[in-house]
């Protein structure tokens, strides 16, 4: 099955410490895959190789970084949820065990937003990523504006931002599922995404779009526990297991997954998720 993924949130400040890295482990391991068709997508279109020196915001595991120094990109990442930072950094430093990229210098993996990204030398980046999808809840998009801000100063002039966000809801089979976040909260935040949401948030951040996307990511899972691990690494239901308790979430999940179950017990739900690519000025 090929893989996908969804906007990941921060976890909850009350998680504790061992729930938060489990929570990692399943982005890593299940759901942060999933949006490996986007990934090849974009650096594909963008011809990324030895030459890219790349900004990835919002990190997390670091897979997508891990893809682009596979094709000899000079790769930095930033997050601020340690731990996947933690496991972004097996996979991307010389320590690492899951696919190590070499004994290279000029790898990095760091705790915090796009200024600690500072490249010491002066050397500006010329490709920034957003990969997190917007578009599932309003106002998804409003803190990635400053990070997007900070990130312009350090980055070349004329250099490509993208950013990525959810496709139309009837083409996303995954949004019946994310309702469920909605319906258990107090202050339901799920909405359709609208065709103007990568503009407008590029708009607001003070660049200038230059071609734009979509691409098939189906989610994809072994079994109906592993889509409900999966989705919950997200943090989208984060609020919803707040406003009622983890039982009651995870029912509602394997309930929402039942039409997307397949007779040899495997989940499958195809989606469009769509890019843009736009410039700094």
């Amino acid at each position: 099955m090929t893989p996908t993924l969804v906007r990941h949130q921060s976890p909850a400040a009350s998680a504790p410490p061992a729930q938060a890295c489990a929570r990692a482990r399943d982005w890593a391991e299940i759901q942060e895959r999933m949006l490996v068709p986007l990934y090849e997508a974009v650096y594909e279109r963008l011809e990324v190789g030895p030459a890219t020196r790349l900004l990835g915001l919002g990190c997390g595991s670091g897979l997508a970084l891990l893809m682009a120094a596979s094709r000899g990109a000079r790769v930095t990442g930033v997050d601020t949820r340690p731990e996947r930072l933690a496991l972004a950094r097996e996979r991307l430093l010389p320590e690492g065990v899951w696919g190590r990229v070499g004994d290279r210098d000029d790898t990095r993996v760091l705790e915090g937003g796009p200024r600690a990204a500072a490249d010491p030398s002066g050397a500006r980046y010329d490709l920034v990523t957003a990969f997190e999808p917007v578009g599932c809840a309003a106002g998804d998009a409003d803190g990635l504006v400053p990070a997007l801000e900070a990130a312009v100063g350090l980055a070349e002039r004329g250099a490509a931002v993208v950013l990525a966000g959810w496709g139309p809801p009837e083409r996303c089979a995954t949004s019946g599922v994310l309702r469920v976040a909605a319906r258990l909260t107090d202050a339901p935040r799920w909405r359709p995404s609208l065709r103007d949401d990568l503009e407008d948030l590029a708009s607001r951040a003070g660049l200038r779009p230059d071609g734009s996307g979509r691409v098939a990511c189906p989610f994809g899972y072994a079994d109906t526990d592993s889509a409900v691990r999966g989705l919950l690494s997200t943090g989208l239901f984060d609020a919803a297991a707040r406003a009622t308790d983890q039982v009651q979430v995870e029912k509602e999940l394997t309930e929402a997954l039942h039409p997307h179950l397949r007779r040899d017990g495997t989940v499958w739900m195809p989606n469009v998720f769509r890019y843009l690519i736009a410039r700094t000025p």
